[in-house]
Order: C-alpha cells, then structure tokens, then sequence
C-alpha cells in the first residue's frame, strides 16, 4: 500500500514538472521577438540603433560646436584660416587652434590663458604662440591669437576675426 502510494506522488510529480515544461515553452514561443517579453534581439536591430546613436551624437556635437565666423559656420573639422599682420582671432569655448605658419601672440582674459595640449602649459597673455601646437579655448570669454604678421591657422570651433 505504502508503494503504490510513492508510485502515485512521484508520477502526479512527472506529470506536473512535464506539464510546467510544455507551458514554458509554449509561452516562451509567442514572445514578440525584442519585445520586453523576448529580450533577444536580432543583429540588424541592433545596427540599427547604432546608427540612430550615432547620428543623434552627430547632430549634438554640431550644436555644441555651432557657431559663425567671418568665414562661415563653424565645423567638426579644421578649416584654414588666414590672418594679416595686426588682426585677431578671438574663439569660443572649446575652439581648438594650431598655427601653421607666421607669428603671433596671445589674447587671454582674467580667468587664465590659452591651454597648450601639445606642451601640457598654459600660454599666458602676448606670450609668443609655438607653431604646429595643439591650443583649445577653456572658455567663451574673449580668448584668442592676434597676428603679428601674416599667419595661417587650423581652426575648429567658432571663431571671429576683428581688425
């Protein structure tokens, strides 16, 4: 009697554990694939949202960056500009410059000067600008190169150009 009873819990038990296992997978089967439910996504979804990342970043970077110069919207890239003797190149914040060729010296402000990456100092007021160095603006506050004599500059930020 004792046995037979065993035999009925232990096959009541198969039996549910059986039938947990069918539910599971049946409901497993009618998950919307990437939905919350199915949390497994395809490779193409995520590639897709990869570019839509991307392209919002993109468009970020370009207000933050934004701004006019004489010689049009500032870009994510370098632009060539060019400078004659006395004229100044006043930036925004976060303008990165290099000098390619000619001279010319710092316009600082009250809170500090232009930050000289390739360097790792910071270049103080009318202080001679070394070519081919990395400078960036820390701020929007009347920062700048002015030329004193023709000079050639990588710009990219916003900038203006006062005579």
């Amino acid at each position: 009697m004792l046995n037979t009873q065993r035999k009925r819990i232990s096959t009541s038990i198969l039996v549910i554990g059986f039938l947990l296992l069918i539910a599971q997978i049946v409901y497993g089967n009618q998950a919307e694939p990437g939905s919350t439910e199915d949390p497994l996504v395809t490779q193409s979804y995520v590639e897709q949202r990869i570019e839509q990342f991307k392209f919002y970043v993109d468009q970020r970077l370009a207000n933050v960056s934004g701004g006019t110069s004489e010689q049009g919207e500032s870009s994510s890239t370098f632009q060539l500009v060019e400078l004659k003797n006395g004229e100044s190149l006043i930036t925004g914040q976060g303008t990165e410059l290099i000098l390619r060729s000619g001279k010319a010296l710092a316009v600082v402000s009250e809170l500090g000067g232009l930050s000289n990456v390739t360097n790792g100092n910071d270049i103080g007021k009318d202080q001679a600008i070394p070519t081919n160095h990395l400078l960036i603006i820390p701020r929007d506050d009347g920062r700048g190169v002015k030329a004193t004599s023709d000079a050639i500059l990588m710009v990219k930020g916003s900038y203006t150009i006062q005579k």
